[in-house]
């Protein structure tokens, strides 16, 4: 049984930073390319970043124009977790984050990130 746990929101000023973490069990990341995501009150879920599963060479990262240059994504197949760096924090990044593997549909329960003065 897949499960993921996201940790690492909260409340952060606006140009802060958080970092968030995705761990999982009952798979190995490094076998799947995975997602996070983000759904703020009123609006769709999106796609904020995609990381591909390991093949040769370094993984494939693609963003949403919204968070390029801002966010990373990155794993730690030792620890099995995702990584989502999120920095120059902005208002409109408020929202829950979770973590998906597309291919077993899994998905976290979220976790909130709130940036505000």
């Amino acid at each position: 049984q897949v499960q993921l746990v996201e940790s690492g929101g909260g409340l952060v000023q606006p140009g802060g930073s958080l970092r968030l973490s995705c761990a999982a069990s009952g798979l190995s990341l490094g076998d799947q390319a995975m997602r996070w995501y983000r759904q703020a009150p009123g609006k769709e879920r999106e796609s904020v970043a995609h990381i591909s599963r390991i093949t040769y060479g370094a993984p494939y990262r693609e963003y949403a124009d919204s968070v390029r240059g801002r966010f990373t994504i990155s794993r730690d197949n030792a620890k099995n977790t995702l990584y989502l760096q999120m920095n120059s924090l902005k208002p409109e990044d408020t929202a829950v984050y979770y973590c998906n593997v597309p291919s077993r549909d899994a998905w976290g329960q979220g976790t909130q990130v709130t940036v505000s003065s």
